[in-house]
């Protein structure tokens, strides 16, 4: 897909992996709407790339609905979701103190699993309006983590919330292909964004000893720049793509 005159949704668009997707489909000549948090910077990012900015709780299912509603409207459709709104909690399945609390797990799964889901189903609504381009009306990205593949002692809501992304990213582009809407899922590994950004490079070090190259943390940057390029490369579709530099997860 062109990027040039089309419409993005990037949701968690006010930081990290997001923001730099945004900024990199701005630049590209893409209208560009941030949905995040009230308390977050998005309506300085959102300003800063001539977009608009919607202040939405993804675990809210009617306000985000009614926040994608607002941003497809401001720039009159939607080609393009980058979504990236989620997090995760240390707790194992049973410790000294009891099994892990279900409320806790439940917790998880909707601001990741459920809250992604609820943000596709009606993504793909709008872009099913669009008229086509080479037969391609638009392209849902999801992320996911490479916890998903081998989540550590301590992240069993976690790797399943995010296993969940990946594992509904084939049939959902399966769904969808008759539409011309594709569905990518990125799975990142350590980047330094959030609860990461930030820390001492001695501990950097620990935590991405096991990669292949380069052994580092991510750079929000390079989510941006994969997630640029599924978009302008239309035989992308219905897989999940780890970005992790060949590391794979030790137990703990």
């Amino acid at each position: 897909m062109e990027i040039k005159g089309k419409k993005a949704v990037v949701v968690g668009g006010a930081s990290g992996m997001a923001r730099s997707s945004a900024e990199q489909l701005a630049a590209k000549g893409a209208s560009v709407s941030i949905l995040d948090l009230a308390s977050s910077a998005g309506d300085e990012v959102a300003k800063s790339l001539g977009g608009s900015f919607f202040p939405v709780d993804v675990t809210d299912w009617e306000g985000a609905e009614q926040a994608l509603a607002g941003a497809v409207e401001a720039m009159g459709g939607l080609h393009i979701a980058v979504n990236t709104a989620g997090g995760g909690i240390a707790k194992r399945t049973l410790t000294k103190e009891g099994p892990h609390p279900l409320q806790d797990f439940q917790k998880v799964i909707d601001l990741n699993l459920v809250a992604t889901f609820n943000l596709n189903r009606l993504q793909a609504s709008h872009m099913s309006k669009n008229e086509p381009e080479d037969g391609e009306r638009g392209v849902i990205i999801d992320t996911a983590s490479i916890a998903a593949f081998e989540g550590q002692i301590g992240q069993v809501a976690y790797t399943a919330a995010k296993a969940g992304i990946a594992g509904m990213t084939f049939t959902m582009a399966r769904d969808l292909g008759s539409l011309g809407i594709r569905v990518l899922t990125i799975a990142p590994s350590l980047f330094s964004t959030g609860l990461t950004e930030g820390i001492p490079d001695e501990y950097a070090d620990v935590l991405t000893k096991d990669a292949a190259f380069p052994k580092r943390m991510g750079r929000p940057e390079e989510y941006g720049r994969l997630a640029v390029a599924i978009v302008e490369t239309p035989m992308l579709n219905g897989s999940t793509i780890r970005l992790d530099a060949g590391q794979r997860f030790a137990p703990k």
